[in-house]
This record gives C-alpha cells, sequence and structure tokens, in this order.
C-alpha cells in the first residue's frame, strides 16, 4: 500500500513563511507527477503546485513568486516552501501522486495552514 503524509502546517502571520512536507512510502520517482492542492471550507479545491518525474515544476499563478514546489528524492519528500503568506493562503494543503500507467492517484490526510493576525 502506498501512502503519502503531510506535515509542516500551522498557525502564522501574514508575511511569515512556512514549509510543508510530503513524505512517501515509496520513492517519489515511482510517480509520474506529486500535486499540492489546498482547499478552504466552502470554497471548491484549487491546485498550488506540481512537480512532474523529469523534475518539471509549475505553480498556481495566485502563488508564484512565495511558493516553491522541491523535492528530495534520497527522503522520498516533496516540500513546499511558502513564503509571504496572506490571509487568503489559509487552507487545508493536500498532497496528491499520480501514476498515469497504473490510474492510480493517492492522496495524503492534509495539513492545516491558518494566516492569520
Amino acid at each position: 500500500q502506498v501512502e503519502l503524509v503531510e506535515s509542516g502546517g500551522g498557525l502564522v502571520q501574514p508575511g511569515g513563511s512556512l514549509r510543508l512536507t510530503c513524505s512517501a512510502s515509496v520513492p517519489i520517482l515511482s510517480f509520474d507527477d506529486i500535486i499540492w492542492f489546498r482547499q478552504a471550507p466552502g470554497k471548491e479545491r484549487e491546485l498550488v503546485a506540481t512537480i512532474t518525474r523529469h523534475g518539471n515544476t509549475d505553480h498556481a499563478e495566485s502563488v508564484k513568486g512565495r511558493f516553491t514546489i522541491s523535492r528530495d528524492n534520497a527522503k522520498n519528500t516533496v516540500y513546499l516552501q511558502m513564503n509571504n503568506l496572506k490571509p487568503e493562503d489559509t487552507a487545508v494543503y493536500y498532497c496528491k501522486a499520480d501514476d498515469f500507467t497504473r490510474y492510480l492517484e493517492v492522496w495524503g490526510q492534509g495539513t492545516l495552514v491558518t494566516v492569520s493576525s
């Protein structure tokens, strides 16, 4: 069984920083891509950032220049560095891993980020 576990969330003031971690139970290069999503109460789930097996990255316009997705293959871990946080970034953040060949997607349990004074 493949599992993903998110960590690193918490309460931070506007303008502050957090680094989220997505830890996988298998090598992350097993997946075609790993994606960070977020969802605030009563709102649609939003794609935040993507990293592919080949290391290509993409970030949503709302976070571009503030958030950076990266990985440590040896540690089976993907990170989301979040800088200059804003109240509208408040959400539960999830990571998802995709294996297109096996029609498989795996979700983590989520970690809560609260940006507030």
